[in-house]
C-alpha cells in the first residue's frame, strides 16, 4: 500500500466556465480529503482554454482554505516563469496561512505554447538555463535568515516549505538526485523516459536536510467506472483533448464520444499510444490489476492520480473507485454516494 494523491487540472468543460471549474475543484478536494488521498496538487498552464489553474498559488489558497488536513500544493509551478523571490513569498504566505499543509512542486517547462512562453518569460533561453540556480536560490529563501542577508522572503524565511522537482525527462531526475529532493515524474502524459529517469534518480540520490532517501511519485491517469465500457467512454474526453492540444487546437474539455477509437486516424492513434500508454481505464478490477502491475514495474513510492472527465459526478466516482482499490479508505464508496 502506497500513498495516493490527486493532480487536478481544474478542467473547464465545454459549455461551462472557470468559475464552475473552481467550484468543482474545491468539491473534489473536500471529498479526496475524506477518501484518504494524501495530497491535492494543481498545475500551472497558460493560454489553455480548458485549464483554469493558471494562477496556481491563488487556486491552492482556495483549496487549502476549504479543506482541513489534506496537503495542497503545485504540480507544479513553472519556476522559469517567475522570480524565485516571488514564489518564496507566495508559498511562504500559503504556509503561514495553512501551516504544515503546503507543497511546492517545481517544473522547468513553460506550461504553454511558444508565443505565450515569450509573453510570460520574455527571455526563454536564459530562463531555461538558470533553472538549477533558481531552485537553489528559492531553497535559500525558505532557510533561516543568515547574518547580513540583504534580501529575504517575508513571509517565507525559516518556513522550509517542502520542495519537489517535477520532470518528464532525465534532466529533472538528475537535478532532484543532486539536490536531495523528492521527484515527481509526468508519466501521465510523457512516459517515454520514465524507467530510465527513476533509475538515474535512485542511483544518484544524495541525502539532504529535507529528504534522507529517494522518493518517487508517478503521475497516472486512472479513469474508473462501473464497467470497462463506461470507463473507455469517459476516457474519450481526455483522448480528444490531448489530440486537440497536440494538433495546436486547445479548447475546453469535450464531452465523451462512444466508440471513439474507431473514429481516429493512425497518426492520432500513435500519438495517444505514445503519450497515454500508462493510463488505466476500466472497472474496479481492471484498475486494481493495472495499478498493481504499474507499482510492481516502477517501484513507485507514491501515485499522483489524475482524471479529466467531462461529468463532475462521474469524475468523483472515478476517484472514489481508485481510492477504494488503492486502500485509501474502506468508507470511500459509501461517502461518495451520500455526498
Amino acid at each position: 500500500m502506497i500513498p495516493f494523491s490527486v493532480l487536478d487540472l481544474s478542467p473547464i468543460v465545454q459549455g461551462s466556465s472557470a468559475a464552475l471549474a473552481f467550484r468543482n475543484t474545491l468539491d473534489l478536494a473536500q471529498h479526496a480529503e475524506r477518501w484518504g488521498y494524501r495530497r491535492y496538487w494543481l498545475a500551472e498552464h497558460h493560454n489553455m482554454p480548458g485549464i483554469a489553474s493558471a494562477a496556481t498559488s491563488v487556486v491552492i489558497g482556495h483549496v487549502a482554505g476549504g479543506t482541513k488536513t489534506i496537503r495542497v500544493g503545485s504540480g507544479g509551478v513553472m519556476l522559469p516563469n517567475h522570480s524565485p523571490l516571488v514564489i518564496a513569498e507566495q508559498f511562504g504566505t500559503l504556509e503561514s496561512l495553512y501551516p504544515g499543509r503546503i507543497d511546492l512542486g517545481l517544473g522547468r517547462a513553460p506550461g504553454t505554447d511558444p508565443r505565450t512562453t515569450l509573453a510570460l518569460r520574455r527571455d526563454r533561453v536564459t530562463a531555461d538555463e538558470s533553472f538549477p540556480r533558481d531552485v537553489v536560490e528559492l531553497q535559500g529563501y525558505f532557510a533561516p535568515v543568515a547574518p547580513g542577508q540583504a534580501v529575504r522572503a517575508v513571509p517565507g524565511a525559516g518556513l522550509r516549505v517542502p520542495i519537489w522537482l517535477l520532470g518528464s525527462s532525465l534532466f529533472g531526475a538528475q537535478l532532484a538526485a543532486m539536490l536531495g529532493l523528492p521527484f515527481a515524474f509526468a508519466s501521465h502524459f510523457a512516459p517515454a523516459m520514465m524507467m530510465e529517469a527513476i533509475a538515474i534518480y535512485r542511483e544518484r540520490f544524495r541525502p539532504s536536510a529535507q529528504l534522507p532517501a529517494p522518493h518517487v511519485m508517478l503521475g497516472l491517469n486512472i479513469v474508473a467506472a462501473e464497467t470497462d465500457d463506461e470507463a473507455r467512454y469517459l476516457f474519450s474526453s481526455l483522448q480528444q483533448s490531448f489530440i486537440n492540444i497536440r494538433s495546436g487546437r486547445p479548447g475546453r474539455l469535450p464531452p465523451p464520444v462512444a466508440d471513439f477509437d474507431s473514429h481516429i486516424d493512425p497518426y492520432a492513434r500513435a500519438m495517444l499510444d505514445d503519450a497515454l500508454v500508462c493510463a488505466i481505464v476500466g472497472n474496479a478490477q481492471t484498475v486494481r490489476e493495472g495499478m498493481e502491475a504499474f507499482v510492481e514495474r516502477t517501484g513507485a513510492d507514491e501515485l499522483m492520480v489524475t482524471a479529466n472527465i467531462f461529468d463532475h459526478a462521474k469524475r468523483k466516482q472515478s476517484f472514489v473507485i481508485a481510492a477504494e482499490v488503492g486502500g485509501c479508505t474502506v468508507r470511500a464508496h459509501q461517502d461518495q454516494r451520500s455526498a
